[in-house]
């Protein structure tokens, strides 16, 4: 069966995926979870960064569809979110970001949509 193509991302999106990527420590992040699904104080012992800011890093990389958080209970009872790198591809070329350029919303409307999620 043929494999159906990715629709062009909006603007709005393509400006997440891009600012999410745009971080050294996330593009580690990546690339870290690509080997393997790990929890965040696994992942954080493993790229030397301290909880709290790794949380944050997945949080961004999360909202832009890159990565996906699950919560699961460990053996002994305590709740564990479990990180994983999502299927993605972009294709950048001139053509696609001139045409996710015209879909980007204003400020004022992202923040907006931003806020009600």
């Amino acid at each position: 069966m043929a494999e159906v193509p990715q629709p062009a991302p909006t603007g709005d999106e393509l400006l997440r995926v891009l600012s999410a990527l745009g971080n050294p420590h996330r593009m580690r992040i990546v690339a870290a979870l690509l080997e393997s699904r790990t929890y965040v104080s696994a992942l954080a012992r493993e790229i030397g960064m301290s909880r709290p800011l790794l949380h944050m890093h997945l949080q961004r990389l999360e909202a832009a569809g890159l990565v996906v958080g699950t919560l699961e209970l460990a053996e002994d009872g305590k709740a564990m979110k479990y990180y994983e790198v999502a299927p993605f591809f972009y294709e950048l070329t001139p053509g696609v970001i001139a045409r996710a350029a015209e879909t980007i919303t204003t400020t004022a409307d992202r923040t907006t949509k931003e806020e009600a999620k």
